[in-house]
C-alpha cells in the first residue's frame, strides 16, 4: 500500500487508533481522526494526533470527510456494521483494521493465535517458549500491544493474538502457523448470532495454503469441522485422545509419541493451561525448538496479568484477580479451579450470553457466597435463583461489592474476581477492572492494618 498517496479516516481513538495512526503519518499518509466518545483521555490523544498532523473530524463534517478519504481504518472496539464502514463501503472505500493495516507491511513470519478462551496466555506461553529457544520474537495484538507500534528486526517473530472484533476486518492475513484453541459462545451483542462468530474465528485459516500449518483443538467439535475447510497441514492438540500432534496421556504431555513434560511439572497444571500448554507444544515444535527447552519453559511460565493472578493475601484471605474471565467459560474454568471456600465477584457488561450453566456449575463448586454486580445483576440473579443458589449478594458498585466480599470471607477463604462479563459497564478495558481491584485490596490491607494498630493501643 502507498500509503503518502492516501487518505484514511482512522474511527475509533483507543490505544490501536493512536497507534494506527501515527503508523500512518510516519509514512506520509494523510489522516483524519474520529471518536464518539467524549473522554478527557481520549481528547488529549486527539490533541496529540493533531499535533503530529491529524486531522480531527466532528460528526457533523464526518459525510464530507468519507467521500475524500480512500481507506477507512477501524479500531477493534467499532463494528463492522457501523454507519460509517457501511457508508464507505458504499462509496467503494476500501475497510481495514489497526492489525490488518500493520501485518500488511509485516515481512516477518508471524504466528497467529484466536480461539474464545486462552488466547492471551498461549501467545505469552508461545514467546516464552520461543525466546527461551533463542528465537526473537514479541506479542502483539490484542494481547495488548498495537502491531502498528512495534518495529520487527528482519529475525523477529511476531506472535499475534486475533481477537473476534480484529477479525471482522482480517482479510489478507495469511500466518505461518494459525491456531484455533476453543469456540464458546462470547460476543454475541456485536456478532448476534453463534454462526456469525464461529464464521469470524474460521476467518483465520481461509488464506492458508499447503505451506502453512493450522493448530487445532481436537476436542472441541466446532474447531474439529474448520479442518475440512482448510488447505493448511493440519496439527491437532487433544486432552482426550492421542492425535497427530500434541496430547496428554495419563498426566503426561506428548508430541507425536514423545514425552515433552509431566504435566505436575508445570507451572500451571490445571486442565485449562494444560490445553493451552499442548497448543503451545504444537507451534513450538512447528517452529523447531526442542523438546527439553518447551518443557523447561513450560514449567517456568509463571501466567499473565487479570488472569487467575493471585493479588496478595490479607488476614488470611487470598484474593485472586481474574478480571480477564469476560465470559461464562472463562470464569467456569476459574471456579472449577478453587480448591478453598471462595466468595466470588461477578457481574459487568453483559454479552447476551445464558448465565444457567455458569450458575449451575457455581452451585457445584467451592463458592460458598456470589456477590453480583454491574449491569448484568439482575439477569446474573435470575440464573443464580434457577440454580439454586442462597448465598447472593447484589450490587451496582464494584468497589461496594469488593469490600461486601472482604466482610463474608474467613481466614482460609479466597475473594475471587472473575466476571463472566465484560468490563465497559464502569471501565474501560479489563485491565482497568482489575487494577481497580488490585488497588482496593490494598486499601483493605491498609485498613486491617490500622485497625490492628488501633486496637494494640
Amino acid at each position: 500500500m502507498n500509503f503518502n498517496t492516501q487518505k484514511f479516516l482512522i474511527v475509533g481513538v483507543s490505544k490501536s487508533g493512536v497507534s494506527a495512526t501515527s503508523f500512518l503519518l510516519e509514512r506520509g499518509a494523510t489522516c483524519y481522526v474520529y471518536e464518539e466518545l467524549d473522554l478527557p483521555k481520549i481528547k488529549n490523544s486527539i490533541k496529540l494526533l493533531e499535533e503530529k498532523g491529524a486531522k480531527n473530524v466532528s460528526q457533523s463534517e464526518i459525510d464530507e470527510i468519507i467521500e475524500k478519504i480512500d481507506v477507512v481504518v477501524l479500531s477493534p472496539g467499532v463494528p463492522i456494521n457501523h454507519f460509517i464502514p457501511l457508508r464507505a463501503k458504499k462509496l467503494g472505500k476500501k475497510i481495514t483494521g489497526e492489525l490488518e493495516l500493520g501485518l500488511q507491511s509485516l515481512q516477518n513470519t508471524s504466528i497467529a493465535v484466536t480461539g474464545t478462551n486462552g488466547k492471551t496466555t498461549t501467545v505469552s506461553m508461545i514467546n516464552a517458549v520461543l525466546q527461551k529457544g533463542n528465537k526473537k520474537s514479541k506479542c502483539v495484538g490484542n494481547v495488548g500491544t498495537p502491531i502498528t507500534s512495534v518495529n520487527f528486526k528482519n529475525e523477529e517473530i511476531a506472535v499475534v493474538e486475533v481477537s473476534s472484533f480484529q477479525l471482522e476486518t482480517l482479510n489478507f492475513y495469511r500466518p505461518h502457523i494459525a491456531t484455533i484453541l476453543n469456540i464458546a459462545p462470547d460476543h454475541l451483542e456485536r456478532h448476534y448470532t453463534m454462526e456469525n462468530y464461529i464464521y469470524l474465528k474460521n476467518r483465520l485459516l481461509k488464506n492458508l495454503t499447503e505451506s502453512e500449518f493450522a493448530v487445532l483443538n481436537y476436542d472441541d467439535e466446532t474447531v474439529k469441522e474448520f479442518a475440512n475447510g482448510s488447505k493448511a497441514k493440519v496439527v491437532w492438540f487433544s486432552m482426550k485422545e492421542k492425535v497427530d500432534g500434541a496430547y496428554l496421556i495419563d498426566g503426561e504431555l506428548f508430541y507425536k509419541e514423545k514425552k515433552i513434560v509431566s504435566q505436575k511439572d508445570l507451572s500451571l497444571s490445571n486442565d485449562f493451561n494444560v490445553a493451552n500448554a499442548l497448543a503451545t507444544i504444537c507451534v513450538c515444535k512447528i517452529m523447531g525448538v526442542q523438546s527439553e527447552v518447551i518443557a523447561n519453559a513450560l514449567c517456568n511460565f509463571k501466567g499473565v496479568k487479570h488472569r487467575l493472578e493471585t493479588v496478595e493475601e490479607v488476614k488470611g484471605v487470598t484474593y485472586i484477580n481474574d478480571s480477564k474471565a469476560t465470559n461464562a467459560e472463562a470464569a467456569i474454568s476459574a471456579v472449577s479451579e478453587m480448591k478453598k471456600p471462595t466468595v466470588l465477584i461477578i457481574g459487568g457488561k453483559g454479552k447476551n450470553e445464558s448465565y444457567d450453566k455458569l450458575f449451575e456449575k457455581i452451585a457445584e463448586s467451592k463458592v460458598v457466597h456470589t456477590v453480583i454486580v454491574g449491569e448484568t445483576r439482575f439477569v446474573m440473579l435470575e440464573s443464580a435463583t434457577k440454580a439454586g443458589l442462597k448465598n447472593i449478594t447484589v450490587s451496582d458498585d464494584f468497589s461496594i461489592g469488593v469490600k461486601i466480599a472482604s466482610l463474608i470471607a474467613k481466614e482460609g477463604y479466597n475473594v475471587l474476581l472473575s466476571p463472566a462479563a465484560a468490563s465497559f459497564d464502569n471501565f474501560s478495558s479489563f485491565e482497568e477492572r482489575g487494577e481497580t481491584f488490585c488497588k482496593l485490596v490494598s486499601e483493605l490491607k491498609d485498613d486491617k492494618k490500622v485497625y490492628s494498630e488501633q486496637e494494640d493501643e
